[in-house]
């Protein structure tokens, strides 16, 4: 069993930033859902989704992200299902995505921060304006949240198995169910 509280405790511990601390929010809420449709355990799940970055501030590189954490996770005792998924969730670990909660952390990331921006910008920043139109719109402007990788958005769908709109329904569905949490008023 994997306890939120002190998973959370962890991602507070290392990550000052607000942005990213919203980022891990969104992507636990995500993988809580996918892990709820799968029949799997949202809470192992949930916390591979709140810890995947938790090292990334700081130890941004490709040769410490997501080692580092993985490392401190071990240590603690997270179990290595957890641990895997995460280090599955960076191309360059070596660790393939070849289990549900090792896919749909991949699948989950990128995404979910890309609706969040998007939510950022609609009139009224709220996630209750997003839809899978204005998602696929801002997909298109190369400019918009541009740090964020598009071809993995689209390689997450597809290692999930599901359409695009169908992986972009289900994401913006489970971020707007935690909008209050994730710093929306709805």
């Amino acid at each position: 069993m994997v306890d939120r509280q002190a998973a959370l405790a962890l991602l507070y511990k290392h990550v000052q930033s607000e942005s990213l601390r919203k980022h891990c929010l969104a992507v636990e809420t995500v993988m809580r859902a996918y892990a709820q449709k799968g029949g799997a355990d949202a809470e192992l799940w949930g916390a591979a989704g709140l810890l995947h970055d938790f090292d990334y501030e700081e130890f941004p590189t490709a040769e410490q992200h997501p080692f580092v954490g993985v490392g401190w996770l071990r240590e603690l005792g997270y179990p290595e299902e957890l641990t895997d998924a995460i280090l599955a969730h960076a191309d360059y670990s070596g660790v393939p995505r070849d289990r549900p909660i090792r896919v749909a952390l991949f699948a989950a990331d990128e995404l979910a921060g890309f609706v969040m921006a998007v939510a950022r910008v609609r009139p009224n920043r709220s996630l209750a304006e997003v839809d899978v139109r204005a998602v696929r719109k801002k997909l298109k402007d190369k400019g918009f949240a541009a740090a964020i990788n598009r071809a993995d958005i689209d390689q997450g769908a597809n290692e999930l198995g599901v359409p695009l709109d169908d992986h972009i329904a289900f994401v913006i569905a489970a971020l707007q169910g935690n909008a209050k949490e994730l710093g929306f008023d709805s």
